[in-house]
């Protein structure tokens, strides 16, 4: 056990937190519904300096995670018994959906996850959290981070977002390290039965192909032109671009290669969970992304719900121009909120165990 610990024989530990490529705050949102404190993000991206800090009460802190130091973070932990550094570094060096256009700008990204792990051993935390897409596992930096964590208990896994409450068919890389022990380092499933896409958007308003709710900024469709209005009035759910007139059909559809794409310009079922929820999410042609019955791509609003946010989650001052490429960025890079959440309740379970 970590001697430096001091922990209250009546009361649950105050867990106190750092959350490292914070984003918009998905992890962070989570960590606190789950009983950890975060005190501080930390993020190059400006643009995630709102959303975090107007609804995490934590600073945030635009700086380069590579150029940080342990001395930098310290002091965001007062003193707290429980020390926790989580994270999620950028993925797209990892991700088979990026592979085709990886260049040396996702390479340089490399680099990051070993600067998470220097920042673990310069700060030396009593719990370490760390999330990424499943492909991380397959490179040698995930096996060199792992390494990295002397004097840590260990736990890693690939999970299925569907069984712990999260509305999509989303896999992802979790590991939890832990300088107490090794009781109760595990995710396990919450949910038996998968929650659906119906039950997270489908009391919201209806909107066509272009509008906006004049009540949320953010329930906000991209436009679709004729051909693609066509295209999704005969699309069904769960099916795909085969189920259209060959007139409809594109190009490239029809070539051998096309055969593989077979969720583009798909709709998705009410009563199944989402598929995973990327930073292209708001166009109809860039995955699975129709709405289950209207016309038209979802929102902003129902990507960020899907991926857990609160639907009162604020992203942008009130009279901020909605542009989305820059809105599906910030909510597909954000760690699912219920994840967040998830980590964070099995953490105080198993610092519990030590108290």
């Amino acid at each position: 056990m970590n001697q430096s610990v001091n922990f209250n024989a009546v009361c649950t530990p105050v867990i106190t937190a750092i959350d490292l490529f914070c984003g918009v705050g998905g992890l962070t949102r989570g960590l606190i519904d789950g009983g950890i404190s975060v005190t501080a993000g930390v993020d190059i991206d400006p643009n995630s300096r709102y959303p975090f800090e107007k609804n995490n009460s934590a600073v945030f802190l635009e700086r380069d995670i590579s150029q940080l130091k342990g001395d930098d973070l310290r002091a965001f932990y007062n003193g707290s018994g429980v020390t926790l550094l989580a994270g999620c570094a950028p993925c797209q060096p990892f991700s088979t959906y990026s592979r085709s256009g990886r260049n040396s700008q996702y390479e340089a990204q490399w680099p990051l996850a070993l600067a998470f792990g220097n920042l673990v051993n310069e700060l030396k935390p009593d719990l370490v959290a760390m999330e990424n897409v499943p492909q991380l596992a397959d490179h040698p930096v995930f096996q060199d981070f792992v390494d990295s964590l002397i004097g840590y208990h260990t736990w890693w896994g690939v999970v299925d977002c569907s069984l712990y409450g999260i509305p999509q068919t989303r896999k992802r890389l979790v590991l939890l390290a832990s300088r107490l022990g090794d009781q109760d380092l595990k995710l396990v499933p919450t949910h038996a039965k998968a929650v659906t896409v119906r039950d997270v958007i489908g009391g919201l308003p209806a909107l066509t192909a272009g509008g906006k709710d004049p009540n949320d900024a953010l329930h906000y469709a991209s436009s679709l032109s004729e051909l693609n209005l066509q295209r999704i009035e005969a699309s069904v759910p769960g099916g795909t671009w085969r189920d259209w007139p060959e007139a409809l059909q594109a190009a490239c559809h029809k070539k051998s290669t096309g055969a593989t794409y077979p969720s583009v310009y798909g709709r998705m079922e009410w009563d199944k969970p989402g598929p995973t929820i990327t930073t292209q999410c708001f166009g109809y042609g860039n995955g699975r992304f129709g709405h289950p019955v209207q016309n038209r791509a979802i929102s902003l609003r129902e990507a960020a719900m899907l991926q857990t946010f609160p639907q009162n989650y604020q992203f942008v001052p009130s009279g901020t121009p909605i542009r989305f490429n820059k809105m599906g960025r910030l909510i597909g890079n954000a760690v699912p909120v219920r994840l967040g959440e998830v980590i964070a309740q099995t953490l105080v379970s198993h610092v519990n165990n030590y108290r």
